[in-house]
């Protein structure tokens, strides 16, 4: 009788291993999904340029949330606007000109070039550094949590330098 207590004991202690790996993988996956699906909004726009309009901002003004100023287009079919519309972040000052791409069928623009692309994925930064502590505590990954923690603080870090 004791040999089967023990070896259902040690199949419970299998199966609650397996929950709590299951259940934090797929914390820890959900957690870079939502960080990509964050980035993804204006990454695209940056990186996927062909066929959009691209062109030089001058921020004349900044509201709480965004900045405006006239678009001087640099593409081919972009053309001039006397305003239009850029997120207020840190880096955006007034007076001064930014590359940007024009969101199609809007008047909204995001940063071009490195910074653009960099800027705009930041919240995958954070995302991967959020998901190192469930894959490192959670998962008993450690190895692969400090992998994800550096790859999170090296993106914050060249955006933050590129900005």
């Amino acid at each position: 009788m004791p040999a089967t207590a023990l070896s259902s004991r040690q199949a419970s202690v299998v199966v609650l291993r397996f929950g709590r790996f299951a259940a934090m993988g797929t914390v820890a996956v959900l957690i870079l999904i939502a960080g990509v699906w964050a980035s993804w909004g204006s990454a695209q726009h940056v990186m996927l340029t062909k066929g959009r309009e691209s062109g030089t901002v001058e921020v004349t003004r900044c509201g709480e949330d965004t900045c405006s100023g006239p678009f001087t287009p640099m593409s081919q079919g972009a053309s001039a606007r006397k305003r239009v519309v850029m997120e207020k972040s840190v880096a955006v000052r007034e007076g001064r000109t930014y590359t940007v791409v024009v969101k199609p069928g809007s008047d909204d623009v995001v940063r071009s070039g490195p910074a653009g692309v960099l800027f705009a994925w930041i919240p995958l930064g954070g995302a991967l550094l959020l998901a190192s502590v469930v894959v490192a505590g959670g998962l008993g990954r450690v190895r692969a949590g400090w992998v994800l923690a550096g790859v999170g603080v090296a993106l914050l870090t060249a955006s933050f330098v590129t900005i």
